[in-house]
């Protein structure tokens, strides 16, 4: 499972949203976050789904990739990843908002 998530954040302020993200992640679902620069290692499981991606934080997008969760649920995962990036990475959305529709 392969995908890009455009922004129009600065490189930093995306790094910043997606590391909220991430430790969003941890405290709700016991994900493991590893970073390394601008890229994080995820490890674990979101509403029933294990996975074990990779983001990369670039200019003007995030790079994901990913273990293939299978055909059953592939779309599923793939659509509920983008979404929660896509809000995350939204420049109108506030960290307050994002904590509180978490």
């Amino acid at each position: 499972m392969k995908f890009q998530q455009p922004h129009s954040l600065a490189k930093d302020e995306a790094r910043r949203r997606v590391e909220r993200l991430t430790r969003h992640w941890q405290q709700k679902h016991g994900v493991n976050v590893t970073w390394d620069g601008d890229a994080a290692r995820l490890v674990g499981a979101v509403n029933g789904i294990s996975f074990d991606a990779k983001v990369v934080i670039s200019e003007r997008q995030v790079d994901a990739e990913g273990t293939d969760p299978g055909i059953l649920v592939r779309a599923l995962a793939t659509a509920y990843f983008k979404r929660k990036l896509a809000d995350y990475l939204d420049p109108k959305k506030s960290f307050e908002e994002l904590d509180r529709q978490a």
